[in-house]
Order: structure tokens, then C-alpha cells, then sequence
């Protein structure tokens, strides 16, 4: 498989995935009674923790090898892009999302929503320029 197919992939993938969470899986959690937070959270923890890692994984990957074979300025928007929405993850959604492990706050879950929808923006970018660059 050649690092644009790969990258293509890989960034639709994640662009597909953030926007389920942004759409459907945060406006759920969301809407959780206060009285039910802790357990709802604990559960979507769990369950979404394997999804990010495959999903974050693979995009490494694509990154790491779309990387090395050189890419192209669409091919660095895209990287540029991955890059932006894992960063987001790191240092603000993960942190936001052990914070709520602990209890429910709206100003972090705020937070959290906002940086969502900015993950999204990121990988929708990073998938329309490595689609771009692959044509």
C-alpha cells in the first residue's frame, strides 16, 4: 500500500470516527443526569478507549510512513491536521476526560465539547488534503 492510500485512509477513518463523537457519542454524554455521571462516564471510558487507540494508532502510523516517503504540501496538511487533533487529545480532551472521572463539571465538559468540535475541524482537513494530495 503507497503512503497516499494509506494516509487516505487513515484520515478518513479518523475524520469518520471524531465525527460520530462530535455528532451522536459527546451530545449523549452530555445530557447524562448529574446523578448518573459517574457511572455513564466510566462506561464510555471503557468502551471508547480501544476504539481511540485503533483509531489513533492507525493514523500514526499513516502519519509516520506518509512522513518518511516525503509528502507534498497537501500531504503536510494532512499530517499538519493529525498532528493538531492528537495534540488536542493529549493536552486537552484526556486531561478534561480524567477531570470528569472524578465528577461532573460543566465548565470542563464545556471545555471538553469545544475541543471536540475543534478535533473534528483538524481531522476533516487532514482527510480533505490527503485526499487531495493522493489525486
Amino acid at each position: 500500500m503507497t503512503a497516499d492510500v494509506l494516509l487516505v485512509a487513515a484520515t478518513a477513518l479518523h475524520a469518520g470516527f471524531q465525527l460520530v463523537v462530535t455528532a451522536l457519542v459527546y451530545p449523549a454524554l452530555a445530557a447524562t443526569p448529574r446523578d448518573q455521571w459517574a457511572g455513564r462516564h466510566a462506561v464510555h471510558s471503557r468502551r471508547i478507549t480501544p476504539v481511540v487507540a485503533m483509531v489513533y494508532g492507525s493514523v500514526l502510523v499513516a502519519v509516520a510512513y506518509a512522513a518518511a516517503d516525503g509528502v507534498g504540501v497537501l500531504g503536510g496538511v494532512a499530517v499538519a491536521g493529525s498532528v493538531t487533533a492528537f495534540a488536542l487529545t493529549a493536552f486537552v480532551a484526556a486531561p478534561a476526560h480524567g477531570r470528569l472521572g472524578r465528577g461532573w463539571d460543566q465548565r470542563v465538559l464545556r471545555r471538553l465539547v469545544v475541543t471536540d468540535r475543534l478535533r473534528l475541524l483538524a481531522a476533516v482537513v487532514a482527510a480533505v488534503a490527503a485526499v487531495a494530495a493522493a489525486l
